[in-house]
């Protein structure tokens, strides 16, 4: 995917995405070696954009496993279709006779298969970005069955049988730390600990996203950033709402952030009542803009 970690830096560049050469140099490595990237950090600190990025650098696909709580096997891998197998049952019988042994190996094929995202990644002839998001609203049975796909690169499905993969893919996965994922899978895989960027990198950032804007601007949107980061707000803000904002001033015309815009900025950046409130309160408002001023001198290129 990659041939070196200079140029797995330069190709995430080319896309938008800004790193370190630490992180090139652990994509670089985990494309070599097959080894999972196990990302964690706070939500919103842009765990899953590194899958984005790679899957555009190396023009390749990607499948996308969203976890959440209740998530089952049927999900994650796929199950087969009963409705279809049905049909072809009825079918069948209506040509005349049936060899039903014949019939039943026919029905627990590939053919009769709706595959999920795991089991996709794995008939990619070309290889694939495999993102498993968010691993830590699963449990640990889910986490243990993921062991034989990263471990050899292939799974035992009931009934269907052992799946090898056409081609291993380059996989992503994400904590945002709600549960600490087991020791095997980490292990198994390269980690990265991930944090809200630093103004410097994060108007690195929103300048590539809003390049008609002034240097100003991208600091002092920086600035912001870090400094609604700062409030322990319920939801404080991500990269990409920071970037959505970001545009959003650029539309009205707007080249810096006011005590005077407050209200016309709060649907914004507050997404829960309580962050509503707590910027509202008395002189809030205008603190966060003085405090993001003063953060606005670190995003500053040396």
């Amino acid at each position: 995917m990659f041939s070196s970690p200079q140029q797995a830096l330069e190709a995430l560049a080319s896309v938008g995405y800004i790193t370190d050469e630490i992180t090139a140099t652990v994509v670089y490595l985990a494309a070599r070696l097959n080894k999972p990237i196990l990302k964690e950090g706070p939500p919103g600190s842009g765990k899953t954009q590194l899958a984005y990025a790679v899957a555009e650098a190396t023009g390749s696909e990607i499948e996308r496993l969203q976890c959440y709580e209740g998530i089952n096997e049927e999900k994650a891998i796929g199950k087969f279709d009963e409705a279809l197998q049905r049909l072809a049952v009825e079918l069948r019988s209506k040509s005349g006779s049936i060899e039903w042994e014949a019939l039943k190996q026919e029905l627990h094929s590939e053919k009769f298969f709706s595959a999920g995202p795991l089991l996709r990644a794995l008939r990619h002839r070309k290889r694939c970005v495999l993102l498993i998001d968010e691993l830590d609203k699963v449990d640990q049975a889910f986490e243990a069955m993921l062991l034989e796909l990263l471990s050899v690169w292939q799974m035992s499905i009931p009934k269907l049988g052992l799946i090898k993969a056409e081609s291993i893919p380059f996989v992503v996965l994400t904590s945002n730390e709600e549960r600490r994922i087991g020791d095997p899978l980490r292990r198994r895989s390269f980690y990265l600990r991930v944090e809200h960027p630093t103004p410097q990198r994060e108007a690195k950032i929103l300048r590539m996203r809003t390049p008609n804007q002034s240097a100003e601007f991208h600091q002092g949107m920086a600035g912001l950033a870090k400094a609604l980061r700062g409030w322990s707000l319920e939801k404080p803000p991500s990269i990409s709402e920071m970037l959505d904002l970001a545009q959003a001033l650029e539309v009205l015309g707007e080249q810096r952030i006011t005590p005077e815009m407050r209200d016309i900025l709060l649907p914004l950046l507050a997404k829960t009542e309580a962050d509503r409130k707590k910027l509202l309160l008395r002189d809030g408002w205008a603190s966060l803009v003085y405090d993001a001023q003063q953060y606005s001198a670190e995003a500053v290129e040396l």
